[in-house]
This record gives structure tokens, C-alpha cells and sequence, in this order.
């Protein structure tokens, strides 16, 4: 069985719109990443940002969106397209605050037709009478749309603004770049006319512009509505081979604008004649939106943004246009204008951005992550250094995919993490000997904690926090014995402070005094102790059970037990969640009881652990995980597994057992509190783990506190929502907040290029990069490509080799070469190839090998010219495997001299096509080529 689970959500936009989709008079954003809907609106603390309101997962990838606003709804509807030919209209549903699908479709076109080769479109004509979806080549699907018709063609009220069927209309128009509905001049409503950018079999542009022509059935029922574009005109002029865009004006221009790559074009309503401008310097144009009738904001493929201004006569008509540069964003997939000169440009090969517009050029208002396309990753351990063995079994949640993300300009390196965060506030200081225990008190009547009570190993420190964050150690507090260890510690509703130690029960009241103790007989100490409120449960080296009561502010014994020889306590826990009952962890047989406090009789005993030795029950915790769930019981053992039980009833109290493994050793939990009213679990092991309920189950997230020795929530006004980490044998104690459950943490790492291939050295805790870099100049692309090394712990650029001039990086690789004195040495190895018409004996390809000298710069020790590009690079017992063309190599890495190596071919073998990829296991080479 295969369980897949994301660990980052779609990130990359390709399709986005704004409307009213949330509530009547909403401004929102929805945007399409990959499979997911998300809707954004304004963020109420920052009104020129959005915050996402709600997300989606469709069953497929969406292809296109537009809105719509039927007469019954008075928010806009959503419809959505996806690559499975599956087309629906969603609104809003308040109640339930979910997507509500309105109608759904299945594309009838012929599935013989071939999938548009530009991509699909919906267009909606400007009476708003038809939507019209193109996702076949020479098909275009007319959908119409209910309106107020006279007679007996008169839709009903609730059913105006409705979709039809849709119609498939066959256009002889095959590869079709651009199309765009064109605004018509008369009172009545004419046919809507459509322009159709085209390509032609030999490679020539030209623009038809066709009239859809509709008969509405009188009897929908047995005969369904017809349309076709048969009357057709043609624009007269030259078009340019590089017009991609079609952007049709409104009244009183009319007529529409043709984008192409050096020139930007009118052709004017009358008789469809074009004419040009040509644009100061050639670029591609990629997308376009609105901002109001005459202004239109462009991005091209490199990044930049641009406004189109049509200029008008006195009578409102077309008089000319103008272009000027706005500035950079990433590359823009989709536009969609907001409000206020703000545009979002949403980037499928970059960063999304909501970009101002602004006398000095544009403003980034707002970034929204995205790691994608990966064109290669690595994993990186940073809590496991060996360069050969593969991760540990237990992850030691530092373990991060380091992907190569972003094209050309955005290119980046991105080093993705998921499980909790822990981020840093403060470090108190280190102890001077190893923590046992950590508490927090408030040191007046508020829920607010300003006291920090550190037990060490024979004595107990007390450190006071001010609201400016100031800390200050105190030599003595409330009373409180400091020279010896303590197990507990907490304030009681009647302003005392009780403190449990490995001999006594005390319990000091608000000025210090002693009003109470309780010590244990001689001869016996306290070796485990828990507490709810005014009860205290002690075990005394294991042998008695004794259970404390606050009464009238002295401690009165209200239960006690002494325990046989073979049932000796481990562990012991209370929680109000289990009110007039106890938990107990006993040495033999991995048993745990439940017992009544009124008298610690066994209420209800199970075997948590199998027949083994190690399978002892070392800590307990009682938790609200789950929202209107039964209480959790943790158990703890001391083979690293964490057994829980659902606290059912007295009757039949533990039920639902599961267990997963944590690690090697035993697990200390602490308790969370969350927001919302429920509780998380701190796991504190050797690989520590937050434990949290999402969408209904429990789930163990990582944490990066691989040295944590004991934790506790420290909620104070300096430092709200914070925990207190005591940490290594010298005592180490800090303060750090933690997140609430799992998220992805993306560092990132700009390169402006493309991060084509990397690879990874723990040994020389770097990266390797091949990077391709593309840049525009006088209107000509030029290439480059190099190879970079990059340190994985600050996560910056160390070098940079050049390659030469139309050579690309094709793979690289670490692994370890002999350095010329018989010792293995960590080294990097790099494929390329050339891009030019060379003579046929002229090399097609190199391979590269890097030496990483002490100052982290690459030095090239070897250089090996080959007759083809290589595709592909591995280790084979020492030997380097190279993929060529048709080609598998096999090269031993010697020397001449020891500063002298050179590669020496021991092996070919020829592929029946292009190897794709090579893997290596022990002498096996595995080659998967294009067959």
C-alpha cells in the first residue's frame, strides 16, 4: 500500500480573476494553482494585501475561469474548466462556508479532435448572451446564456444569466493563437462577431472575423439549438509573424489591437484594415488585463511590465496608442487588475506579486511563495553528515528538499522543510549543569506568567521576566526551597504555591510564610509526582502511592497504598480531564491502571507493550487532541514507542490503541495550549515530535529540538505564546516559540538563472549548481550557463565557473576521485553540450571535473572533450558511467602525474536511442532511453 500526502500545495499560478464571489459587494481574488482553487480578499489589518479565505482541491487541473452573474444570485458565480473536459459554475454557499457547485458540463465535442495546441479559452461576448469554450482545434463550443426574450422565447426570471448546453461549432481555423469577441455599434443587439488570430499551414498569420449566428429551438426538448460562424471577413493588411494577442477595445473606439513582438497594431471596425506602430525595441508579449477602457497593462517573457494608452479623439474614437515600461515583476502567467493601480501578477515561472503602480515605477506590495517548476532537487540531512548512507529511519526533522525552482530571471534555489517551526527569541543562558525540570508561575493574580522555575540536579534557580523582557535572577521567591532539586511546582487558588521535592509537600502562602508540609517517612524520598489543582499524587521510589488534598491550606493525606514487590510504579499521571481518577505505569509486564483516588484501588488495567523487557511505561499525559473527541492518553515507553488510548468510561475506559515509534528512547511529553480550547503534545525525545489533530486525525509533526532535555509553555507579556527549552548537558536554557502544527518552511536562495541540475556534498556541506542564464539584448536572446557552489548553511553563493559560449549544462554529480596520492577526495562532475553547427568532428560535449579548494572556490582539475552531448552522469565502482547521444561510457578516472589526471574510456555499450536517465547498483547499470 502507497500513502502519498503533499507536503507543499500547488503554488504555481497559471489562471486567476477578480469578483464578487464571497458576498455582493466583495472585491476577492481566485486563483488556480495546479488542481486548487484559493480565494483571497482584502486583509482587514493591511488593506493593500490579501489574505486567503478558503481553499479548494478539484479532480483535475483547472484550464480556464471565468465569472458570471445569473439574475438569482446577487454574488458573481465562478466557472471553472479543467484538462478532464469537466466544466461547472460554483458560487458561494455562507452557511456551510464552502464552494457550492451551481452546474456541472462534460465537453460534447467529437474526442477525435485534436487538444488545442495554444491552450484553451473562454470568452464571454459583450451583450453577454453566449460563453464560448475552445479546447479542440476547430471546434468552438457555444454555451448560451438565459436572457429576457420576448414571447415565447422569453426566459423565465429565475432563469435568466443561466447557462445552456453547450453547442460544438466547427470553424475551418485549426491553429489558432488568439481570439477575442469585438464590441459592435447599434441599438439593437447584433450578432456577436468573433476575431480569430490563425496560423496557417505554411506558417503565415491571418485574422478572420466570424459572426455567430443562433436559432433558438422552440421545442428544446426534441430539438436541441443550433449556431455556426459561416459569414466570415478578413482583415486587410500585413500581419506580423509575431502577433500573439488580441485585445478587443470598447465603445467608442471599437475595433481591436493586435499584439505581436515588434509592432502593435489597430484594426478598426469598418472595413478591418490594420495598421502599425512598431514598438521601440522587440520583446514577447505573454499576457495582458484591463485597468479602465483606454489604459492596458502588458507583460512580456523576461519579466517586465509595460502600459498600453489608446489615445482618443474629441469624438470618443480611436486617434493612436502608446507604450511605456513600468518596470519588473516575475514573469507573469496571468494579470488581473484589482483596484487602485494595484495588479496581481501571478507567475508560473516565479514569485507571485501584487504589484502598485507609481510615479517612480512599480511597488511590491505583496509576495506569495512558489517553488515551482522543479526542474531538479536533492535531499539534504543536515542531522545525519554521512556523504553515503541514506536518511535515518527516525527523521531528525532537519532533513529539507533543496530544489532548483524558477526560470531564467526567477530562477532560485528553494530549501523546503515541513514540520513544526521553532523560531529562536532569546537565550537565558546555560545552567551549569543538566535541567531536570522546567515551570512557569505568574508572580500576580494574572494568567500571564513572568516566573521561570528551573530544577537542576541538586539545587532549583528562579529567573523573573519584566513586560520590556528584561531578565532578572532571584535569590529566593515566595518562599520556595532552592538547594534542592524540584519535581513540581504551581500557584494555587488561594494565591499559595505549592512545591513538591524529592522529600517534602510544601505549600507557601503569597507572603512566604509556611502554612503547610508534608514529607515523605524516613528512609523513602519522592520519585514521581503529579498534580491537578489542589491534589497531589506522590510515589515513593515506587513502593506507595500516596494521594494529597489541599484542604482549608494544609495538606491532608486523602488515599495511600503500598504496593507488592511486582507491581512497582514507573510512572504516574492527573488531569482535569479524568476527574476523580489517576494514571499509573507499573515496571512489570508494560501494565498500565487506572485508579480511584478515593482509595487508589485498580479501576480498569491493560498491557500496553509486547514481551519485552524494554517495553516500560516511562511517562504518561492525559490531552484534548481533537475537537469533540475523548480524551487522549499518551504512554511513553522506554523503546521509544508511544502507545495512546481514547478515555472512554469507567466501564470500559481504554479503547482505540495505536502506536507509533519516536525513536530509540523513551518520550517526555509536555502539554500545549492552543487557542481554539484544545491541546497539543510536545514529544521530547531524540527526535522530538509535536503531536496535533488536523482534518480530524492525530498527527506527529517533527521539531527542530533534537537536544531538548525538558520544555514547558511560558505565556508571558514580553513574550506571548512562548516555551522555555532547556537543552545539552551544560543546561542551556532559551526561550522560542513554536507553531501550532505543521507547516512548510521555504528558505530561499535567489540565483537569477535557471537552476537546472544540482547535487549535493555533506562532506563539503555545499551545493552544486548547473545554471542557465538568459538575457535580452538589442532584441537578440543570449545563453549562458554555469556552475556554481553554494553553502547549505547560510544558503549563499560561494563561486562561479563560466562555461563557454553555446555550451549548456546538461548533469552533474558529487562523488569521490582519487586525489593523486591514493586518497579518496570529495569532487564534483559535470556534463555538458554544445548548441552550435559545428563540423561533425568539432566536440559536441564536455565532461568537467571539480576540485573544492580550502578557500571554497572550484578549481577544474580535468577537462574530457566528447563527441557527443552527455546527457546523464554515474558511479560504477570507482568509474565514472557517462550517457551520450546513443552512447553509455564507462571512464576510469587515473593519473600521469599526481596534479595529472585524465579519464581513460574502459567500456561502451550503444543504446537503440537516447538514454533518458542511468542508475547504478553495485556493478548493474540501469539505462532508460526514449523507447
Amino acid at each position: 500500500m502507497a500513502y502519498l500526502a503533499p507536503i507543499h500545495r500547488p503554488s504555481s499560478v497559471r489562471h486567476a480573476i477578480s469578483l464578487s464571489f464571497l458576498a455582493p459587494d466583495s472585491d476577492d481574488l481566485i486563483v488556480a494553482k495546479a488542481n486548487r482553487l484559493e480565494i483571497y480578499s482584502p486583509n482587514p489589518q493591511a488593506p493593500d494585501q490579501l489574505i486567503l479565505r478558503h481553499s479548494k482541491t478539484l479532480y483535475g487541473k483547472v484550464t480556464l475561469v471565468h465569472k458570471l452573474r445569473p439574475a438569482t444570485s446577487k454574488a458573481d458565480h465562478l466557472f471553472v474548466g479543467t484538462d478532464r473536459y469537466h466544466y461547472f459554475t460554483l458560487s458561494w454557499d455562507a452557511a456551510a462556508k464552502d464552494l457550492k457547485t451551481e452546474k456541472s458540463y462534460v465537453d460534447v465535442a467529437e474526442k477525435a479532435a485534436r487538444d488545442s495546441q495554444t491552450g484553451d479559452r473562454v470568452h464571454l461576448d459583450p451583450s453577454n448572451r453566449f460563453m464560448t469554450l475552445e479546447c479542440y482545434e476547430g471546434v468552438v463550443n457555444v454555451m448560451p446564456i438565459a436572457h429576457a426574450g420576448k414571447g415565447k422565447r422569453r426566459a423565465a426570471d429565475n432563469e435568466i444569466g443561466e447557462l445552456g448546453d453547450p453547442i460544438p461549432v466547427r470553424i475551418p481555423e485549426l491553429f489558432v493563437r488568439s481570439t477575442c469577441f469585438i464590441h459592435k455599434r447599434g441599438d439593437k443587439l447584433p450578432n456577436p462577431e468573433m476575431a480569430i488570430l490563425e496560423e496557417d499551414s505554411q506558417g503565415k498569420l491571418r485574422i478572420r472575423v466570424r459572426e455567430l449566428e443562433f436559432t433558438r429551438s422552440l421545442r428544446p426538448a426534441e430539438e436541441p439549438h443550433t449556431a455556426e460562424f459561416e459569414k466570415s471577413r478578413s482583415v486587410q493588411g500585413q500581419i506580423e509573424l509575431g502577433a500573439t494577442h488580441l485585445i478587443p477595445l470598447p465603445p467608442p473606439m471599437y475595433g481591436f489591437m493586435v499584439i505581436g513582438e515588434t509592432s502593435i497594431s489597430y484594426v478598426e471596425e469598418w472595413d478591418y484594415k490594420i495598421s502599425q506602430v512598431p514598438l521601440e525595441e522587440a520583446t514577447v508579449f505573454v499576457s495582458w488585463c484591463a485597468v479602465d477602457d483606454q489604459r492596458y497593462v502588458l507583460a512580456d517573457d523576461y519579466g517586465k511590465l509595460y502600459l498600453l494608452y489608446i489615445k482618443q479623439k474629441n469624438e470618443g474614437e480611436y486617434a493612436g496608442h502608446r507604450i511605456d515600461v513600468l518596470g519588473e515583476t516575475s514573469r507573469a502567467s496571468t494579470l488581473v487588475y484589482l483596484d487602485s493601480g494595484r495588479i496581481f501578477v501571478g507567475s508560473n515561472q516565479g514569485d507571485s506579486q501584487i504589484v502598485q503602480i507609481a510615479p517612480q515605477g512599480l511597488e511590491v506590495l505583496q509576495t506569495f511563495s512558489n517553488i515551482g517548476p522543479i526542474l531538479d532537487f536533492t535531499v539534504m540531512d543536515m542531522g545525519n553528515r554521512s556523504a553515503n548512507e541514506l536518511v535515518n529511519e527516525f527523521s531528525s526533522g532537519q532533513a529539507r528538499i533543496v530544489t532548483g525552482s524558477g526560470a531564467f530571471k526567477d530562477g532560485s534555489l528553494r530549501s523546503v522543510r515541513s514540520g513544526v517551526g521553532l523560531q529562536d527569541l532569546g537565550m537565558i543562558g546555560e545552567m551549569g549543569a543538566s535541567v531536570t525540570a522546567t515551570f512557569a508561575l505568574s508572580s500576580t493574580s494574572t494568567s500571564s506568567s513572568d516566573i521561570l522555575v528551573v530544577s537542576l540536579v541538586d539545587r532549583t534557580r528562579i529567573f523573573k521576566f519584566e513586560s520590556d523582557g528584561e531578565v532578572e535572577e532571584l535569590e529566593s521567591f515566595l518562599g520556595l526551597i532552592l538547594d534542592e532539586a524540584t519535581l513540581y511546582v504551581g500557584r494555587q487558588s488561594n494565591g499559595g504555591t505549592a512545591q513538591v521535592t524529592s522529600r517534602q509537600a510544601r505549600l507557601t502562602s503569597p507572603a512566604g510564610d509556611l502554612p503547610s508540609d508534608w514529607r515523605c517517612p524516613e528512609g523513602t524520598t519522592i520519585t514521581s509526582v503529579a498534580a491537578d489543582g489542589p491534589g497531589v499524587l506522590l510515589s515513593l521510589q515506587g513502593a506507595v502511592l500516596v494521594f494529597l488534598q489541599l484542604e482549608q491550606s494544609e495538606w491532608r493525606v486523602q488515599a495511600e497504598r503500598r504496593l507488592e514487590a511486582n507491581e512497582q510504579v514507573s510512572c504516574v499521571t492527573l488531569s482535569p480531564l479524568l476527574p476523580g481518577m489517576c494514571v499509573v505505569g507499573f515496571w512489570q509486564d508494560s501494565r498500565v491502571a487506572l485508579l480511584s483516588l478515593s482509595d487508589l484501588s485498580v479501576v480498569s488495567m491493560t498491557t500496553v507493550g509486547d514481551n519485552d523487557a524494554l517495553a516500560v511505561p516511562r511517562s504518561l499525559c492525559i490531552a484534548s487532541i481533537m475537537v469533540g473527541a475523548l480524551p487522549t492518553l499518551f504512554v511513553g515507553l522506554a523503546d521509544g514507542n508511544v502507545i495512546t488510548y481514547l478515555l472512554e468510561s469507567p466501564a470500559n475506559p481504554l479503547t482505540a490503541r495505536k502506536s507509533i515509534v519516536l525513536g530509540t528512547q523513551q518520550a517526555s511529553f509536555t502539554i500545549l495550549p492552543r487557542d481554539d480550547g484544545l491541546q497539543n503534545v510536545l514529544a521530547i525525545c531524540e527526535h522530538p515530535s509535536l503531536i496535533y489533530s488536523s482534518e480530524g486525525r492525530m498527527v506527529y509533526s517533527a521539531v527542530t529540538a533534537a537536544d531538548a532535555t525538558s520544555v514547558c509553555a511560558f505565556d508571558g507579556k514580553a513574550y506571548p505564546g512562548a516555551i522555555a527549552i532547556a537543552s545539552t548537558e551544560s543546561g542551556a536554557l532559551s526561550l522560542a516559540t513554536i507553531d501550532s502544527e505543521r507547516t512548510t518552511h521555504v528558505e530561499t536562495l535567489p540565483v537569477h538563472e535557471t537552476v537546472r541540475r544540482i547535487a549535493y556534498s555533506p562532506v563539503l556541506k555545499a551545493l552544486g549548481l548547473g545554471t542557465i542564464k538568459r538575457t535580452l539584448s538589442a532584441g537578440v536572446e543570449e545563453v549562458e550557463s554555469h556552475f556554481k557552489l553554494v553553502d547549505e548553511v547560510v544558503f549563499q553563493e560561494l563561486h562561479s565557473f563560466a562555461l563557454k559560449q553555446d555550451e549548456l549544462i546538461e548533469c552533474c554529480m558529487r562523488c569521490e576521485l582519487d586525489d593523486g596520492t591514493g586518497e579518496l577526495a570529495e569532487r564534483f562532475v559535470v556534463g555538458t553540450a554544445f548548441l552550435d553547427e559545428e563540423a561533425a568532428n568539432a566536440a559536441r560535449g564536455r565532461i568537467l571535473v571539480f576540485e573544492v579548494t580550502e578557500s571554497r572556490q572550484l578549481k577544474l582539475i580535468l577537462e574530457q572533450s566528447l563527441k557527443g552531448a552527455c546527457r546523464c552522469l554515474a558511479m560504477c565502482q570507482g568509474n565514472i558511467v557517462a550517457a551520450l547521444i546513443k552512447t553509455v561510457v564507462v571512464y576510469a578516472f587515473e593519473y600521469q602525474t599526481p596534479s595529472s589526471p585524465f579519464l581513460t574510456k574502459k567500456a561502451s555499450y550503444r543504446t537503440a536511442t537516447a538514454p533518458i536517465d542511468i542508475a547504478v547498483t553495485d556493478n548493474t547499470i540501469a539505462v532508460t532511453d526514449l523507447m
